[in-house]
């Protein structure tokens, strides 16, 4: 890849999520709320912040189905793409060591992918009134925390080292719950 193709892939995806991000927020801002409402959730998350309104909300649920399309299923669509390329050379290699490897690498990106998109998908691209508050504190907490805070875990165990430094731990725990238990015996 060159440097100008990156800058403009760069400048592509900052100025959609920005043109995405200001319709949405005005399209959630503007509508009205009656009464005295506590938003429950941990973060303003358009989903939550709809639930609020006080009139009907279709139109702003629609286009928020229809900009989380665009948004969230074309780059899972495009990465998907991709895999397909990498699993085609892959297969095509000779040394079965070297796929196994190459499967194993990108088992782990798929993985992260999969709980990443998975959540957004479910939490962006469903009915508005399908789910429970807490069911959406849940999702919001679980894509913007447990998955980036997984991902360097997911990434480190591939690591043979890791899985070494892993597995002299786990015994090491092990050995010593043995020794406490021979020792209050």
């Amino acid at each position: 890849m060159n440097p100008q193709l990156c800058l403009k892939m760069i400048i592509t995806v900052w100025s959609t999520s920005f043109v995405v991000s200001v319709i949405l927020c005005t399209l959630t801002v503007n509508l009205p709320r009656c009464g005295n409402n506590r938003l429950e959730h941990f973060l303003c998350e358009l989903p939550a912040m709809v639930k609020l309104a006080c009139i009907d909300t279709t139109t702003v649920e629609m286009s928020v189905f229809a900009l989380g399309i665009i948004i969230v299923i074309t780059p899972l669509i495009l990465i998907l793409i991709s895999y397909g390329y990498i699993a085609k050379a892959v297969l095509r290699m000779k040394s079965k060591a070297g796929q196994r490897k190459a499967m194993n690498t990108c088992g782990s990106h798929l993985t992260v992918v999969s709980i990443f998109y998975g959540t957004i998908i479910y939490m962006y691209l469903r009915p508005g009134n399908s789910a429970s508050k807490d069911q959406g504190k849940f999702l919001t907490l679980f894509y913007t925390i447990i998955t980036p805070s997984l991902n360097p875990l997911i990434y480190t165990l591939r690591n043979k080292d890791m899985k070494d430094a892993l597995k002299k731990l786990m015994r090491l725990d092990h050995e010593s719950k043995k020794l406490k238990k021979n020792w209050n015996s």
